[in-house]
This record gives C-alpha cells, sequence and structure tokens, in this order.
C-alpha cells in the first residue's frame, strides 16, 4: 500500500502560475492521497472528499485553511450534489475535478451476488456519472474547467476474476467519450486517467472479493485469486509519478482526452488495441456488405454525419 509522503519526498510538480483549485473524491488512500499531498504543498487549495472524516487530519494540521475536508459517499447522490456545492461555495472556483473514488470486486461473474454488482456500478459508474453532473453547471457558470475522471487500463482490456470492475470502467470510458464532446463548446474539457498496476492499495484495501466457488479454483479465475493474494501480480507502476502526471496534465492545452501511466498500461492496451484493430480488418468485407442498397429508397448511405473522432 502507498505510503503517506511529507513535502520533502514528493516528486517534482510543475507550479502553475497561480494556485489553483481543485476537488478530489476518495483521498484517504491511494492516488486521492498522493494528489493531494502534491497539490497542497505546491501552494493549490483543495477540497478533499473521505468516508472517515478524520483520515486527513495529518494534512490539515500541515496545511490548515488551504483543505477542506469533506465526508462523502458516492453512492448517495444527494449527498454528492451537496458536497459539489458546497465545495464551489467554499473556494469560489474550482479549476480541476477529480474523480477517483472507486474500488474493484474480485470474483467470477457467476460468483458475485446481485447486491455486489449493484454497489460496484454505484460506486464506479454512478456515483462518477453523479459527480460529474453535479459539477457542470458551476463549470458552466465560471466559465469552464477541468474534469479529470480516473479510469484504468481495464477500460480497454480485462482479466478474469475482474468482469464487473471492467465493466464499470469500460462504462465510465464510454459516458466520457459522449461527455468530451456535449461540454467543450463550454471550455469544459476532460480526461481519462488510465493507470496500470501501482502499489496504492488496490489489491488489498481497494478490492472486495465475492464468495468464491470451488468449481473455478483450476481456472484463470483462480489463478487472477492467487496472484493477487501473494501479492505476485506485477505493479510496475510508482503511485507518486503518476500522481505527478495527473497534474501536470491539468497544464496541457487542449487537455489530453486519454492519460495513459505506467508500461504495462501502455504495453497491454496497445496489445488489445491492435489485435482489436486487426480482427475487425478483417471484418470489413462483412461489414460493408450489410449496408443497404443505395436504391432502395435513394437515400446514400455510406455519409456517416459524426464520429467519436470528432
Amino acid at each position: 500500500m502507498t505510503q503517506p509522503n511529507t513535502p520533502s519526498n514528493l516528486p517534482a510538480t510543475s507550479t502553475s502560475a497561480a494556485p489553483r483549485n481543485w476537488l478530489i473524491t476518495g483521498t484517504s488512500s491511494g492516488f486521492g492521497r498522493a494528489l493531494t499531498e502534491r497539490l497542497l504543498a505546491r501552494g493549490d487549495r483543495v477540497v478533499a472528499t473521505v468516508r472517515k472524516v478524520d483520515a486527513l487530519n495529518d494534512l490539515k494540521a500541515v496545511h490548515g485553511h488551504r483543505l477542506h475536508v469533506m465526508e462523502l459517499d458516492v453512492t448517495d447522490g444527494d449527498a454528492i450534489q451537496r458536497v459539489v456545492d458546497a465545495a464551489f461555495a467554499t473556494l469560489g472556483r474550482i479549476d480541476v475535478v477529480i474523480s477517483n473514488a472507486g474500488y474493484g470486486l474480485l470474483g467470477a461473474a457467476e460468483e458475485v451476488s446481485d447486491a455486489q454488482i449493484r454497489h460496484q456500478l454505484d460506486t464506479n459508474v454512478l456515483g462518477s456519472i453523479r459527480l460529474a453532473r453535479a459539477a457542470l453547471p458551476h463549470l458552466r457558470k465560471q466559465g469552464g474547467g477541468r474534469l479529470m475522471q480516473l479510469s484504468s487500463m481495464g477500460g480497454h482490456l480485462a482479466f478474469p476474476a475482474l468482469s464487473l470492475y471492467h465493466t464499470s470502467k469500460w462504462a465510465i470510458e464510454g459516458f466520457y467519450e459522449s461527455l468530451a464532446q456535449e461540454v467543450a463548446p463550454f471550455n469544459i474539457h476532460t480526461t481519462l486517467v488510465e493507470p496500470g498496476s501501482a502499489l496504492t492499495g488496490f489489491g488489498s484495501a481497494g478490492l472486495v472479493n465475492a464468495s468464491a466457488l470451488d468449481a473455478y479454483d483450476a481456472t484463470p479465475v483462480g489463478d487472477t485469486r492467487r496472484m493477487l493474494a501473494a501479492g505476485a501480480f506485477p505493479t510496475p507502476g510508482d503511485a507518486g509519478k503518476m500522481a505527478a502526471a495527473m497534474i501536470a496534465s491539468a497544464d496541457q492545452t487542449p487537455a489530453p482526452k486519454r492519460l495513459l501511466l505506467g508500461s504495462d498500461a501502455y504495453t497491454l492496451v496497445h496489445a488489445a488495441l491492435t489485435d482489436r484493430l486487426a480482427a475487425f480488418e478483417a471484418q470489413r468485407d462483412v461489414a460493408f456488405s450489410t449496408d443497404a442498397d443505395a436504391d432502395v429508397d435513394g437515400t446514400a448511405r455510406s455519409n456517416i454525419p459524426w464520429s467519436s473522432a470528432q
């Protein structure tokens, strides 16, 4: 698990021209904690949400009025609206909203319960969507801002035993693909952060285990479970360096649509997308053969009016 850093051992992060205001969810540990530490160390102001209000007492003691801690469970839609409204009222303006709160559900699709599925999606998908929706009116009113959503390399590929976690990440990727196009006219820009594996505590406190079925023990599901339990899952990423890269991306114009972090993320996502594109190209003739004939009603069928590439 990532250990708290002191200002003296934080990686260097470029300082913007003037201090910025940030709202970050899920700051008790992991990326949320690392981001909060670095931003405070460089002089920015942060509204940090936690589920246990005393989780950041050490940072509050050091940074005082520049850190505002608010209690929030992102499965509570009404609470999200209250906290976002209070955050903007407190700071007057928020430059960057980072949706970081989330966790992983470990288990085969057959093993997880309906209640666990609902909680996974309510936290990682609906919680993230609600946060963005609550922030948008404020960002429009102030003339723009950034929305940064923590996704994962698991938003492009999938490992066995994490089907519901991957469901949540693929879902939020689709949401932001569309949202980015909707809000760009208001000078609101979005970034999907896609980290690989790092020592953030995800493999311990960040995972909820479903009840295991013996039938899956000798399958890839069992292999994944044993690797995570033994701490043998490769974790090449440095959480501090990743947090610094996220902060630096807020200074980039235009905002990066995606921010892939970690050598494993680059390697695995590149391979997954390459394989997927090759499979699509092999099906080109079949795809085109299923278009309606142009002379059925005299309508041209090949002019696509928009695409996600815009």
